[in-house]
């Protein structure tokens, strides 16, 4: 008689959440460097698809949740950062975790009223039903994995008669996600300050900036058209572009300069590292892109800080009609974990 096989929650020890009092929130680069997540407010079911050289990735959602958004993200943040804590401690660490909403709630700097708790419970609906497939990190050329954020989650019933509140949450991260964070070449620390970045666009940049940054003073640099490709975004590239240079007139990135040049006919974006507002061990990271060449300080290239934008920061607006791109269908309801 063939046994039936185990869950997958049977296989794995169960991993306590560590208490974060002074834990610093960690990333994994992957994450950052791609367009994994929906940069809007409002419901996303469009799929996205990014190809680049080796890379392929495709991101899709169910009409009910839609595609998991950056705000949803920081629940992966805080597994990514309490794993790293854990390892470096010499604990044994699970893709089973299990924590308190307010622990959650509280690391990424949220509120902890009924509507948080069930802003989370919606965060962590959308990280379980968006799917991925991607060929990063696949040793066999183009292959694609296949996952969720989250194979699956539940509450824990609570001391709450009325079943308003989770005494706790377990879950089980992917198998993709949980082998990034677990090698340390692939982890960099971020300012707690990003989570009160409150614009899709905004955080979205921060993070980029972040892994191609890192502390090279001399700094990085990319075409505004090749941003746009990177973020995903549904709106225009006109509407994009604008939000940009919103973002660099701000100057509200933690730890970074940002600034608009014009060279060879093109509009890029560079950024550099700000040396004195992180040490060196928190800004660290063992691996970028090319960096900005010494025209960044003396070649006369012209760099403008452009006006205030009437632009929202969010992934999806435009602000005068015009065709969309591709086809989609957005829900008025918001879509955010915030």
């Amino acid at each position: 008689m063939v046994k039936p096989a185990a869950s997958e929650r049977a296989q794995l020890t169960l991993f306590r959440a560590l208490p974060s009092d002074g834990m610093a929130p960690r990333d994994a680069q992957d994450l950052m460097a791609f367009p994994f997540f929906s940069l809007a407010k409002s419901r996303r079911i469009v799929p996205i698809r990014f190809e680049a050289g080796d890379v392929s990735l495709t991101v899709e959602g169910v009409p009910e949740h839609g595609i998991a958004t950056i705000w949803d993200a920081d629940v992966l943040i805080w597994a990514a950062s309490q794993i790293v804590q854990a390892r470096d401690q010499g604990l044994a660490t699970s893709r089973l975790m299990a924590a308190t909403p307010y622990e959650i709630l509280t690391f990424v700097q949220r509120g902890v009223a009924s509507k948080d708790y069930q802003m989370l419970k919606a965060a962590l609906d959308r990280l379980q039903s968006t799917t991925v497939a991607t060929s990063i990190r696949q040793p066999m050329g183009r292959r694609l994995h296949r996952f969720s954020w989250i194979n699956e989650w539940k509450e824990l019933p609570g001391p709450d008669a009325r079943g308003q509140r989770a005494k706790g949450i377990e879950l089980i991260l992917a198998d993709w996600f949980y082998a990034a964070v677990m090698e340390d070449a692939l982890i960099l620390t971020l300012d707690p300050a990003y989570f009160h970045l409150t614009g899709g666009i905004e955080r979205w940049l921060y993070r980029l900036v972040r892994k191609h940054g890192g502390r090279q003073l001399k700094g990085w640099r990319f075409s505004m058209r090749h941003l746009y490709l990177k973020s995903g975004s549904l709106q225009r590239y006109s509407d994009f572009a604008v939000q940009l240079r919103h973002l660099v007139r701000r100057q509200k990135l933690p730890g970074y300069w940002l600034a608009i040049e014009h060279a060879g006919g093109t509009d890029w974006l560079a950024f550099r590292a700000v040396p004195w507002t992180r040490s060196p061990a928190d800004l660290s990271t063992d691996r970028c892109e090319n960096p900005v060449d010494k025209a960044w300080t003396d070649s006369g290239i012209t760099r403008t800080a452009i006006g205030e934008s009437p632009a929202p920061l969010s992934g999806n607006h435009t602000y005068e009609p015009a065709a969309k791109p591709r086809p989609e269908k957005v829900s008025t309801s918001l879509n955010l974990f915030n």
